[in-house]
């Protein structure tokens, strides 16, 4: 009976830590986030107008970049977290690189399924199907040496 019930615990701890890596970036450390009002390197400055968004996006994503600009204070305490890539679909870069930010979705009663993902190069991502797909709002700096 003894090596039944092991077999079970390791079993249920598997279980558990497949559910925990499943969780993905929604389970990142609070201190990946900026505190309200804080200022981050890993969090660069979009610089852009919003005049230059592509017609037909949200309100909401313009006071958003508004938001990430001024370095917060951010309605979600989800945003700025680091955002892992594991869809794939933006381009790969070490952790740390990406950090997600809520669009707020009017009527909505949770943060909703839209986000903006910024690179560390200031490259700026839009998805409003959560991570689904992504539209490129604004090209990252190119470092140049």
């Amino acid at each position: 009976m003894r090596r039944k019930q092991w077999i079970s615990l390791i079993a249920l701890v598997l279980v558990a830590l497949l559910w925990w890596w499943a969780q993905g970036d929604r389970d990142a450390p609070p201190e990946a986030a900026p505190g309200p009002g804080a200022t981050s390197s890993a969090v660069p400055s979009t610089s852009r107008p919003t005049a230059s968004l592509p017609a037909g996006l949200p309100a909401e994503v313009g006071r958003t970049l508004d938001l990430i600009d001024a370095g917060g204070p951010f309605p979600y305490s989800r945003d700025g977290v680091v955002f892992m890539n594991r869809e794939g679909l933006l381009p790969h870069h070490p952790r740390g690189y990406w950090h997600e930010y809520t669009v707020p979705t009017p009527g909505s009663d949770d943060r909703g399924a839209r986000r903006l993902v910024v690179g560390g190069a200031g490259e700026v991502y839009y998805s409003d199907d959560h991570y689904g797909s992504f539209e490129l709002l604004r090209a990252g700096k190119v470092d140049r040496e």
